[in-house]
């Protein structure tokens, strides 16, 4: 269900590797999520950094909106780089598992392959 791989870099250095991979790969960073700093600013303990990239193939995203305009819910893809424990992590839920529990659609499937195939090379590559 989770693909997450720890890398030597540095939280700075992996969040930047992975916004050029996900460039690279034909997808757009629509927006990050600082999850670590909003907590903080809340007042919140919270030691660890984390910031959740929303990433998108609008291609990709237009081919499962015209399959299940529902599976707008689950776009666009998230791909996590934080910290834990004093080690730095990249890791998503892959998109076929969990596409499988939202639909049997076999278009949707194969799309949701192709995607989770490209994202784990992203956070591969950033790693």
């Amino acid at each position: 269900m989770y693909y997450t791989v720890e890398t030597n870099k540095s939280f700075e250095q992996a969040a930047t590797d992975l916004d050029a991979a996900v460039k690279r790969h034909g997808f757009g960073v629509l927006h990050i999520h600082d999850i670590g700093n909003t907590l903080r600013s809340k007042g919140i303990e919270f030691t660890d950094a984390c910031r959740v990239f929303e990433v998108c193939n609008p291609a990709q995203a237009a081919k499962v909106l015209a399959s299940d305009m529902r599976m707008n819910m689950a776009l666009p893809c998230r791909i996590s780089v934080y910290t834990e424990k004093g080690k730095t992590h990249i890791g998503m839920i892959k998109p076929a598992d969990m596409l499988a529990l939202l639909s049997q659609d076999p278009t949707l499937a194969q799309v949701a392959r192709e995607v989770e195939d490209k994202t784990m090379l992203m956070i591969n590559e950033a790693k």
